[in-house]
């Protein structure tokens, strides 16, 4: 059956569907359905309730998050349907997220990432250091579908929103410690102090240490090992009642060591055998990694009368990365990648909020001055040779954007939102040859000519996108709401960092945006002992960004190609469901289906494209994912104890566009459990949290270098195994 009739059948079934049990509910409302008007989230920029708000938006928290032994924003994979939340491969802190199928893979400097990350309403350009671990949270909410009105550029798969706690108008200290298998000790301390009635001062500082889940056979090291220490400062000012000022620095150091991977299938040498343990390596270029980020922002809120408030977030960030990858996984210099990242950033945001009896909004100006540069050698002990490669590439950002709900009648409501962005990118790559299986002179090397330029060229692009958002959303009942939308996202174009313009001498043009046209119903609302938010979606994906590597002579050829198109048509559905007075259920389910209608593939051999649409899928798209939940609350020891089990579903998947048995995941679960109890006073609160507790191995990532000259290089990353974690903390 054709997919636009099928995607037309499941959408028409599910609004009959929904409707109906809507309206059967507005014939008999029922008592305690209001549960959701303690939900409020900022998707729209504005603190609104979540059920008013017509996009699907998963808010997870701090209570949530605690109960369930969330870490860091991975976690966020777990709990939220059709999401991809996953520390990318060769890495310890740098984030690669997608939802629904939409995102970006590749964490090279200067690649954009799919799916915007935001913390406080400042946008986090670049991936590294961007696993966020989780301390002094408020909540986490994640935007499904694109963004582009409200948050612009690089938002086609959707948004996560970290909104960390603001500071209480009375001292207050928080203590905690914990520790776990592999032996990990986490220790955090979150504070805050009044130096005024209207001037707070506050802070956090937390520490993680945990031994490697696997070894470096070759030189002991621990692999998979944590070392992070994260800090953030903070100071609230209310210099008039109309007034506030918020400043913000945040700082995170990650000196874990380098994640190497796991041999799939063995190859010829010392070293080259499937290790046991998918977590054990041999590798042999070095255990040495850092990664550094900071940033700064200065929030200011001015009421400029009761209809208009004005809002202005200026910030700054920066990171650097020295880091190794040994992609053959022996102590021989097979396939070695030193390499370094750095990036900085300057936002800065204006917001026009206006609320009128029959009209809210936003209106307002965004700018980033961005640059990002780095360098890495691809060291190819077989060839006798290094190829080095360095670059950087300045971005320029301008966007105006309007967004406004309209109140039509009491129940009806018109939602329209509009962004017209302007990007100004200028990059520089440098890719050369070098004869000797060692550093190039890019990283330190000896010094010596190229044997052979492949790339050098300094180029500009402008790109220019105007993406709209309009929504009509009905009010069945106060406390159920249905609604319809259209959106469009971009992802902006660029240079390829990698590109070898020896093979391809295209990459010199750079690449377009991407875009991405997203049409959705939902319901979302109350009932009873039920809360929930469904809907149902169909996107078009056009001038879809593609990268990949491939083997080319004595050498690995990059390709950042706007390959063609792609449908992608889903639902999803979640909520909590009180069973008894003391037994909640929280869950969610989601359904994607996605497929190429063209990918057009440069072939090297006769310099033309072609369509290989019916051999390739989309990445990082399960057809099914789940999440469930349950949690029991009772009065134990004149405390309160909860018990969470919970178990998540993750669909067949492939980590690359081409389908390889040998790396693609198949389906999984895991099973956690997470006991906490908290004493009458509130004080005190100790936790036990059982993580992955039948020890499922599962891929994360990968690399795949198959042939003589890398040795046969088909590498995988894998997830936690099973842990068990005991926590304290105290409230003063």
């Amino acid at each position: 059956m054709n997919r636009y009739v099928k995607t037309a059948l499941l959408a028409g079934a599910a609004w009959s569907a929904l409707s109906s049990f809507a309206m059967a509910q507005n014939a008999a409302p029922q008592d305690g359905a209001s549960s959701l008007d303690d939900v409020v989230v900022t998707a729209r920029r504005r603190d609104e309730l979540l059920k008013d708000v017509p996009i699907s938006v998963s808010a997870i928290s701090e209570e949530r998050l605690e109960q369930t032994g969330a870490s860091d924003i991975t976690a966020l994979q777990q709990q939220t349907p059709n999401a991809t939340v996953q520390v990318a491969r060769g890495s310890n802190s740098t984030l690669i997220s997608f939802i629904r199928g939409i995102g970006q893979q590749d964490p090279l400097w200067g690649f954009e990432p799919g799916v915007g990350l935001y913390v406080d309403d400042v946008y986090v350009a670049r991936p590294q250091g961007a696993v966020l671990d989780i301390y002094d949270v408020q909540r986490i909410e994640v935007l499904r579908g694109p963004q582009g009105s409200l948050y612009g550029r690089n938002t086609v798969g959707g948004a996560i929103k970290y909104v960390t706690n603001t500071l209480s108008s009375d001292p207050e200290l928080t203590l905690r410690g914990a520790y776990g298998s592999y032996n990990q000790i986490d220790l955090m301390a979150v504070g805050s102090i009044p130096l005024a009635d209207n001037f707070r001062v506050g802070g956090a500082i937390a520490s993680y240490q945990r031994d490697g889940y696997g070894t470096n056979l070759n030189t002991g090291a621990e692999h998979y090992n944590k070392d992070v220490l994260a800090g953030r400062l903070s100071a609230e000012w209310e210099p008039r009642e109309d007034m506030s000022i918020r400043l913000a620095y945040d700082r995170v150091q990650d000196d874990s060591n380098p994640r190497h991977g796991h041999r799939e299938v063995a190859g010829v040498g010392v070293g080259a055998g499937i290790q046991p343990s998918v977590y054990d390596t041999f590798a042999g270029i070095g255990d040495e990694n850092s990664v550094t980020s900071q940033g700064a922002s200065a929030t200011i809120r001015l009421e400029l009368n009761d209809n208009w408030t004005f809002k202005s977030i200026t910030a700054w960030r920066e990171g650097d990365t020295d880091t190794v990858i040994d992609f053959d996984n022996t102590p021989a210099p097979t396939l070695d990648i030193p390499a370094y990242y750095a990036d900085d950033q300057l936002t800065q945001e204006f917001q026009f909020l206006f609320d009128y009896d029959r009209i809210q909004g936003v209106a307002g100006f965004f700018y980033l001055d961005g640059h990002a540069e780095g360098a890495f050698d691809t060291v190819l002990g077989g060839a006798g040779i290094v190829i080095g490669t360095t670059g950087q590439v300045d971005t320029e950002s301008w966007a105006g954007f309007a967004d406004a709900n309209l109140d039509l009648t009491d129940r009806l409501h018109l939602g329209i939102g509009m962004r017209y962005t302007l990007d100004d990118k200028r990059g520089t790559v440098f890719r050369a040859n070098y004869l000797g299986a060692t550093r190039s002179p890019i990283l330190g090397g000896t010094p010596r000519a190229p044997l052979l330029v492949r790339t050098n060229y300094t180029a500009s692009k402008d790109f220019t996108q105007f993406t709209p958002r309009i929504a009509l959303s009905y009010d069945l009942t106060d406390d159920m709401t249905t609604y319809a939308s259209y959106s469009q996202g971009f992802k902006s174009g660029g240079f390829d960092m990698r590109g070898d313009a020896f093979l391809t001498p295209n990459t010199v043009n750079g690449y377009d945006p991407e875009t991405v046209d997203s049409y959705e119903i939902g319901l979302k609302g109350a009932l009873d002992r039920l809360t929930f938010a469904a809907s149902v979606f169909y996107n078009e994906y056009q001038d879809q960004q593609v990268t990949t590597q491939v083997p080319a002579g004595a050498g690995i050829a990059s390709f950042v190609d706007n390959v063609g198109s792609s449908t992608f048509y889903g639902a999803e559905f979640e909520g909590q469901l009180r069973i008894l007075d003391n037994l909640t259920a929280n869950f969610a389910v989601g359904y994607l289906n996605s497929e190429f209608d063209e990918f057009l593939r440069y072939n090297l051999t006769t310099r033309t494209f072609e369509d290989i649409s019916s051999q390739v899928v989309l990445q990082n798209a399960p057809e099914w994912t789940g999440y469930l939940g349950l949690t029991w609350l009772g009065d134990v020891g004149g405390g309160q104890l909860a018990v969470t089990p919970s178990v998540s579903y993750r669909g067949d998947f492939s980590l690359f566009e081409f389908p390889n048995p040998l790396l693609d995941q198949k389906a999984y679960s895991l099973v956690d459990l997470s006991i906490v109890w908290t004493d009458p006073s509130d004080r005190f609160t100790v936790g036990l949290y059982g993580k992955n507790l039948t020890d499922e191995e599962y891929r994360v990532g990968g690399y795949n270098f198959p042939g003589a000259l890398f040795n046969n290089s088909i590498i995988g990353y894998y997830g936690p195994p099973q842990t068990v974690t005991a926590s304290l903390q105290v409230k003063f």
